[in-house]
């Protein structure tokens, strides 16, 4: 996020796309609501699905999933033709501005209205509340990245905001929430394939030698590595002999399920790292039992940034260790010896190595709660807004986007557009919260949710046993038949392991990021004697 999370709640506008805030991350969406109640913030949710964060919006979008670009494109057009830009902050803070305009222009709202399956008016009235706010958000998670346009959506919104003027000022920015917990500490650090802590590239030679002194070693390779997405394939095809996966549950997570479990199938030897025996964890040769989050000592940094203190709050049971012990246990017993090592030396490396955390320790976050990155000094109080003064780059680059279609279509052989996500109920793949009984009894079991007209057109009632099938497999699974989503598509949380959403889902990537188009495929429903001749995919129970 440019801007913090309390900053959210100064915002006089407020634009939520691709982002079901209210079950994905609540805390965030109670910040919203009091953006709305408390400081007379208009709020837009652009999203297929009626959210509940849709009950305190001013304007609610419902746009075809996969037309994000066109949405954005159109409204940016409407705000030049109308004269809402930001000229000063455009010209003094920006450029590229001309390539820019060229491309936008052509999305008139009637275009971009034809694409995205909105009015007209609903365009140009979205626009005009976002523009002419003295201070707007905007906030988006997974529905924006996980497509084969992921960049491309990302790129608009940040187009957006420098046409606006809203970055780099209280109340605005560009705030991607990320997808679990310390997920943004995670890539800080470097569990990236191209880069060391905090985004340094393996390709600088200076970097590299930086990182070799300090770990006591000659040479670090200067190649990335692999995605998730390209070792799944590698892996596949024998190319990926062992595979140590941590902390994650890909036979749940990452799409295509039946293409996955042939990957962990395929490779010689696997490791999983988990602190329960998941779906993916009956694929391993060896499981490592590790701590939960209330069982170990470290750091977390929030989607805003933010560095905290994490405490241990009980012992870990059994074998189970920390996550740092066992690394530094294996390394060991591959020849590099770490010792026993502490969360506290670990942050100090981290802030030796890493710029942008160089200002973080324990001390201070004992004394400060929290301090956002980047922190150069002991002494620098934390950035929670970046490019106050400057990008990082000096000027703002204005980047010329144009709509595409989503790798998947519809056609007649499979009709509807499926989408995935998640439930308040449950987290993630379930590993926890699927163990807790009293959550299980709010959400017992997975369903598809189908529009009235769509489950009046195939003949199923609410509450009927279906099936879906995409061209990668098929699962079975209860319709919700709702008027929340859209004609013409279907959603399914990804969280039930007896009926996986991945089992359906597109491997196909955005170019730049090898980001799966997790969001978007084509689908069909299943009924009556059409279920009995279809192989639904296995999932081995966790």
């Amino acid at each position: 996020m440019t801007n913090s999370i309390d900053d959210l709640e100064k915002a006089k506008a407020i634009l939520v796309i691709g982002s079901n805030t209210t079950e994905g991350h609540p805390i965030i969406a109670l910040r919203i609501k009091r953006a709305v109640m408390n400081n007379d913030c208009k709020l837009i949710v652009a999203e297929p699905r009626h959210i509940k964060l849709c009950y305190y919006a001013d304007q609610w979008l419902q746009h075809k999933p996969g037309t994000d670009v066109a949405l954005i494109n159109g409204m940016m057009n409407v705000i030049l033709a109308e004269g809402l830009a930001d000229e000063d902050f455009i010209k003094e803070r920006t450029e590229g501005f001309e390539e820019f305009r060229k491309v936008v222009e052509e999305y008139t709202p009637e275009r971009a209205a034809e694409i995205c399956g909105l009015q007209t008016e609903e365009i140009r009235q979205a626009a005009r509340t976002f523009a002419q706010a003295e201070a707007a958000a905007i906030v988006y998670a997974m529905g924006i990245t996980q497509h084969t346009s992921g960049v491309d959506n990302v790129l608009s919104l940040a187009n957006l905001a420098m046409l606006t003027g809203n970055i780099g000022k209280e109340g605005a920015g560009v705030n991607p929430l990320r997808g679990q917990n310390n997920v943004q500490g995670a890539c800080d650090v470097g569990a990236l394939p191209n880069v060391f802590t905090a985004y340094q590239p393996v390709t600088n030679d200076e970097v590299r030698a930086k990182f070799a002194k300090a770990w006591g070693v000659e040479s670090l390779p200067a190649k990335p590595g692999l995605t998730l997405m390209e070792m799944m394939d590698a892996a596949h095809e024998g190319d990926v002999k062992v595979l140590y996966i941590m902390g994650e549950n890909p036979v749940i997570s990452d799409p295509d399920t039946a293409h996955l479990q042939a990957a962990l199938d395929a490779v010689d030897f696997l490791v999983v790292q988990d602190i329960f025996l998941t779906e993916t964890a009956q694929y391993a040769d060896v499981v490592l039992p590790a701590a939960s989050f209330a069982e170990k000592d470290g750091t977390f940094s929030n989607t805003d940034r933010g560095v905290q203190r994490i405490r241990r709050a009980v012992e870990a049971p059994g074998e189970a260790k920390e996550d740092s012990w066992i690394i530094g246990q294996l390394a060991s017993r591959l020849g590099y010896e770490m010792g026993d090592i502490s969360p506290a030396q670990v942050m100090q490396e981290i802030a030796s190595l890493s710029p942008s955390y160089a200002g973080i320790s324990y001390e201070r976050l004992e004394q400060e709660c929290e301090l956002h990155w980047p922190c150069p000094t002991s002494d620098h109080p934390g950035t929670p807004i970046l490019h106050t003064e400057q990008f990082t780059r000096g000027k703002g680059l204005f980047s010329p986007v144009e709509f595409k279609q989503p790798a998947e279509v519809t056609d007649d052989e499979y009709p509807l557009i499926l989408t995935t996500g998640r439930l308040l109920t449950h987290y993630h793949t379930g590993s926890m919260t699927r163990r807790v009984e009293a959550l299980n009894e709010i959400e017992p079991r997975n369903q598809a949710w189908i529009n009235p007209e769509d489950a009046g057109s195939i003949g199923i009632q609410n509450g009927e046993e279906i099936g879906l099938a995409t061209r990668r497999g098929a699962i079975r699974l209860e319709a919700k038949v709702t008027d929340k989503v859209r004609k013409g598509v279907v959603f399914v949380p990804f969280h039930f392991g007896e009926s996986p959403a991945n089992a359906l889902t597109n491997t196909a990537l955005d170019p730049i990021a090898k980001i799966p188009e997790l969001k978007v495929a084509a689908v069909r429903v299943l009924t009556g004697k059409s279920m009995e001749s279809m192989e639904y995919t296995n999932v081995r129970g966790g």
